[in-house]
């Protein structure tokens, strides 16, 4: 899992803060200055964990006027928040929970995200196969009565009931359609290679994210914006009295600092944070949940542009998702005692080629058609319950103090409800500090998403019109909207001003774009930008030499000396086959 790769590789390539030069220009702070400017004034707020929780808190506390710093011992959205199926979503099978609100508070939220960052979330019609008519009425009642370890298979009637409850919590933002209910001969109209003994499908509409770690960065970079700090590889080490120490784990160096209130965010880590300042209570039960991605034509055809979202045999929620050109498959529920032992197994890779049979029975699935492999573990509230399925998937605040330092532990949350999340977060800060809110962030665009042309019209004349300016070649430009939003019209600027220079190894890249994301994006390991300022390694659009290349480039940014670039090579082969099973 992506969390600890710096940790993990930390020892094979040590460098330092001298070798991060890259000059201030517009404003923008490099990783020199921004320590500097944090040992000689301590934030008011210490948020421990860059995932999605802690970014969209951060998010909100500066748009409201609060000093705030955000760390994370790796990089940003490098955990539990990367290893997201990528589905902005209610979770429709936690109505049979009882959890309403919840469901009410994500859908909502689900809109939110489609409308505030067009360019990474995208409505995503969601397909439902389904085999029986009745089965599964009793599922809810027997679960309030604690008397279900397995569920039944739900038939098309609960689904029906579940997808009318659905729609009508977000009827008025009528962001997406509602659902329709289709019978077997029109279902295998639609979709011809579907399971000949299916009775019904029905199609609602979820969102897709098409990088979280993308969205996370830019929600991140908007924070910064209006004032927050923000510093990857920085981990905390523990709090005494007043004061909090960190560590720099490019250096190695510690320093002090004394906020005055602690956020702990650090999903499933949240307990071990804890424990260094004398909190034993156990507040996460963690899930371990792995996927495959894979390079499949004829599973990506039959799906077309929908999710696949359907009960395995075993009663597992399970999905087959569309994916640029490839197609993600997932996911598993199994219960984990070390967040940092999360991979994708042999035993987990075959269960996910073998639930694609349960809808595509025709389709044949093998080891040779995975590209990447992702796994994470899902910060849970710690709960007795008989399956992994009926663990909460709500969120809630702990308290607590680290010396004289009060501290806010983030515990659960879906993906989907981090800005909801956040917002309650925040409340509790600003009023602990006296301080006002005076922004919100419930329509604030996110990054590219901001005056985003929606029409392809529209988007044309966008690019053209950078184009004029700049100079640049249309294709690149293209790339580069698809990529950032109307973020590209930033980045065509800086490539303008650096460097147009084609890449050797990557078809529709610069030098300049590489530069950008080390430059303004925070980049300072070579995975930085492969799985998480892009989508390059999850594709399978990374070979050797692009990874040299990146590094020549990353390189020539920060200073390294050619054995420093040697070493981040090396360092970057072993966490894409360690963490992701990609042998270059």
């Amino acid at each position: 899992m992506p969390i600890l790769t710096s940790l993990a590789y930390n020892k094979r390539a040590d460098w330092h803060t001298d070798n991060q030069k890259q000059p201030i220009e517009n404003g923008h702070m490099n990783r020199t200055e921004l320590l500097s400017s944090i040992k000689t004034q301590s934030p008011d707020i210490l948020i421990v964990g860059a995932g999605i929780n802690g970014v969209g808190t951060f998010r909100d506390l500066a748009l409201n006027g609060a000093d705030v710093l955000i760390i994370d011992r790796g990089d940003f959205c490098s955990g539990a928040s990367a290893a997201s199926s990528h589905m902005a979503h209610g979770g429709i099978r936690y109505l049979e929970n009882g959890e309403f609100r919840l469901v009410r508070e994500a859908v909502q939220e689900r809109n939110r995200m489609i409308e505030n960052a067009p360019h990474l979330v995208k409505p995503l019609p969601t397909v439902v196969p389904m085999f029986k008519l009745f089965s599964g009425l009793l599922n809810a009642p027997f679960k309030f009565l604690n008397l279900l370890d397995k569920p039944a298979e739900r038939g098309a009637l609960v689904i029906k009931v579940g997808l009318i409850f659905y729609d009508a919590f977000t009827r008025a933002q009528k962001t997406v359609p509602p659902h329709k209910f289709e019978g077997r001969a029109k279902s295998l109209e639609k979709y011809p290679k579907l399971a000949q003994d299916i009775k019904f499908t029905a199609t609602y509409y979820d969102g897709q994210i098409l990088s979280p770690e993308r969205y996370t960065v830019e929600l991140l970079l908007d924070g910064e914006k209006d004032g927050g700090k923000a510093l990857n590889y920085v981990s905390f080490v523990g709090a005494e009295g007043d004061s909090v120490t960190l560590r720099d784990e490019l250096t190695h160096s510690t320093f002090n600092i004394q906020p005055k209130i602690i956020i702990n965010a650090a999903g499933p880590w949240v307990d071990l944070i804890n424990r260094t300042f004398g909190v034993s209570d156990r507040y996460i039960g963690g899930t371990k949940g792995s996927h495959l991605v894979l390079d499949h034509l004829e599973l990506r055809e039959a799906i077309g542009k929908n999710e696949f979202f359907f009960e395995n045999k075993d009663g597992r929620i399970v999905l087959i998702f569309p994916f640029y050109d490839k197609v993600i498959i997932g996911t598993s529920d199994l219960p984990i005692q070390d967040p940092d032992e999360a991979r994708c197994t042999p035993e987990e890779e075959q269960y996910f080629i073998d639930l694609v049979s349960r809808v595509f029975p025709a389709i044949k699935v093998s080891q040779e058609h995975i590209v990447f492999r992702f796994s994470g573990v899902r910060p849970l509230e710690y709960m007795q319950a008989k399956t992994t399925g009926q663990i909460t998937r709500d969120h809630s605040i702990k308290e607590d103090k680290a010396g004289n330092i009060p501290v806010l532990s983030l515990v659960g949350g879906k993906w989907t409800s981090y800005r909801a999340f956040g917002e309650q977060v925040t409340d509790k800060v600003l009023a602990f500090l006296g301080k006002s809110r005076r922004a919100d962030t419930l329509k604030t665009p996110i990054g590219g998403g901001a005056e985003y042309p929606a029409i392809s019209l529209a988007q044309i004349e966008y690019i053209k019109k950078i184009g004029e300016e700049t100079g640049l070649d249309n294709l690149i430009l293209k790339h580069l909207f698809e990529r950032y939003g109307t973020r590209a019209l930033e980045i065509a600027r800086f490539i303008k001003e650096t460097s147009a220079e084609p890449t050797k190894s990557l078809p529709g890249w610069t030098v300049g774009e590489v530069r950008f994301l080390v430059e303004r994006e925070k980049a300072v390991r070579i995975d930085d930008i492969l799985i998480r300022r892009s989508t390059l390694a999850w594709l399978g659009n990374v070979t050797r030499p692009v990874v040299e290349e990146i590094a020549a480039i990353m390189g020539a940014s920060l200073g390294w000396s050619p054995q420093q670039v040697e070493a981040e090579v090396e360092r970057t082969l072993g966490i894409l086959k360690e963490y992701h099973g990609v042998v270059l």
